[in-house]
């Protein structure tokens, strides 16, 4: 990735990499910066308000630049999120953002994943959600939580047949609450 400006302390260069997707499209997955604020907000208004909807449990048209600034920013460790973004591209754009947020016990991570419509299908939620989990399972996280719309069937999908799941319990108002694990991947199922 040509980047223009410094990283930040403790950027994970390690986690950057350039990956195909189903359609022929490659793509650069790499950790987020606090540059990508602005990024982020552009991202969210291209988002459909259904997978927009499915991603935050909530109506938003415009993501707030104090949320975009919180996302855009994390410590690598705890906090970690990955973006995805076309390569050869005049103007790199985030089409991916994936991300793990802490929870009370420090081996336990809350995970979120979210891909542009348009980049949707073509392997990409699988790939993010693999990266992801390898970097956190490198940071000492052993069980992951996601919170997805029963409506979501996509992402519990993705889940169900990506990861280890240890509990799934339906939450009043149509929230499905996942527990699971990282599980190895061969390479064929990571497309």
């Amino acid at each position: 990735m040509d980047q223009l400006v410094a990283t930040p302390p403790g950027y994970p260069a390690e986690l950057e990499r350039a990956v195909t997707l189903r359609n022929g499209a490659r793509v650069q997955i790499r950790p987020i910066l606090p540059e990508d604020e602005s990024r982020l907000i552009e991202f969210h208004e291209r988002l459909s308000p259904d997978t927009a909807y499915r991603r935050f449990f909530t109506v938003m048209r415009t993501l707030p630049s104090e949320l975009a600034h919180h996302l855009a920013n994390v410590d690598y460790r705890r906090r970690l999120a990955l973006v995805a973004e076309p390569l050869g591209g005049e103007v790199a754009a985030v089409i991916g953002v994936t991300r793990l947020e802490p929870m009370e016990s420090p081996t336990t991570a809350e995970l979120a994943l979210v891909v542009e419509d348009a980049w949707q299908r073509l392997g990409l939620g699988a790939i993010l959600l693999a990266h992801i989990l390898q970097a956190g399972e490198q940071r000492g996280i052993a069980d992951f939580r996601a919170d997805v719309l029963t409506s979501n069937q996509a992402m519990l999908r993705l889940l169900a047949t990506r990861t280890e799941v240890t509990r799934r319990r339906v939450q009043p108002y149509g929230v499905t609450e996942i527990l699971f694990r990282r599980r190895s991947l061969s390479a064929m199922e990571m497309c």
